[in-house]
């Protein structure tokens, strides 16, 4: 049987990675503007000249261009190039956590939408529904997939026991459930206590779509998140002079940083945990 060297594996996964990067800033910048993603091409947003191909290599252009468009001299923000090395790391990151497998290709769209909700999230305080729903039904296809092959697929973290906790769909539904269930909880609470959103339902239905790919896992997330945006808001109210109880905060990014965190050391951070309950 033909086999694929793992290097060469790794490299495709991550160049990939690179390209769809450039993909990636596109679609933070068309798509809260309602923009088409596919035409016109990339162009300048200052001057709106077309970019050359040659131009628009992956973090390369930039650097050749010392940051600048090559037609007006606007500068070129450094978080185009940041973005691309960024996809490009998550997709070897995703390759590397679960090999050859469609895992990894389910990893990768993961990963992948979740970064770009986090740049547009960062910059409008907006979870667009179309790519939240895109996520969740990229999930669902695989958890579908996954249920009438036995292929693993999602979700991407097994959850240990038989029964109904074995089967794909129902993990995948319960970690939907859990996800948005628990969150949509927390933010009527919220709501009703203090008279104010807490949770926007952007963040409740992007924990809904998470679930669907991590499980039970989910809840995890939701505390990373949570803990590293508590900790993030703080501070950055503290340097603004601003009040905690009324700064805002895009979650969003939390949530994504929880959810890849999950994947990552999820079941290994689990299992310590039991351990210092006495419990494994």
């Amino acid at each position: 049987m033909y086999s694929v060297p793992e290097w060469f594996f790794l490299l495709s996964v991550g160049l990939f990675g690179l390209l769809f990067g450039s993909f990636a800033n596109v679609l933070v910048w068309r798509f809260p503007r309602g923009e088409s993603v596919v035409s016109p091409g990339s162009h300048c947003p200052a001057c709106d000249h077309a970019i050359r191909w040659h131009d628009n290599v992956p973090v390369l252009s930039w650097l050749a261009l010392t940051g600048r468009c090559r037609d007006c001299g606007e500068r070129i923000a450094v978080r185009y190039p940041l973005v691309e090395l960024l996809s490009g790391l998550l997709w070897l990151t995703a390759a590397l956590r679960f090999g050859f497998s469609l895992r990894t290709v389910v990893c990768v769209a993961f990963f992948y939408i979740l970064m770009v909700l986090t740049f547009i999230d960062l910059d409008t305080y907006r979870l667009p529904n179309a790519l939240v729903g895109a996520l969740a039904v990229i999930g669902l296809i695989g958890a579908v997939v996954s249920q009438v092959t036995g292929i693993e697929a999602i979700p991407l973290l097994s959850v240990s026991g038989g029964g109904l906790l074995g089967q794909p769909l129902v993990t995948s539904a319960l970690g939907a459930l859990l996800g948005a269930g628990l969150s949509g909880g927390i933010a009527a609470l919220y709501g009703r206590l203090r008279g104010r959103t807490g949770l926007g339902m952007g963040d409740v239905k992007l924990l809904g779509a998470m679930g669907v790919f991590l499980g039970p896992f989910v809840l995890m997330a939701l505390f990373v998140g949570s803990l590293l945006g508590a900790i993030s808001g703080l501070l950055d109210a503290f340097r603004r002079g601003e009040s905690a109880a009324t700064h805002r905060v895009p979650f969003g990014p939390y949530l994504a940083l929880g959810g890849v965190a999950s994947v990552l050391v999820g079941p290994a951070a689990w299992v310590w945990y039991l351990s210092l309950l006495g419990a494994a």
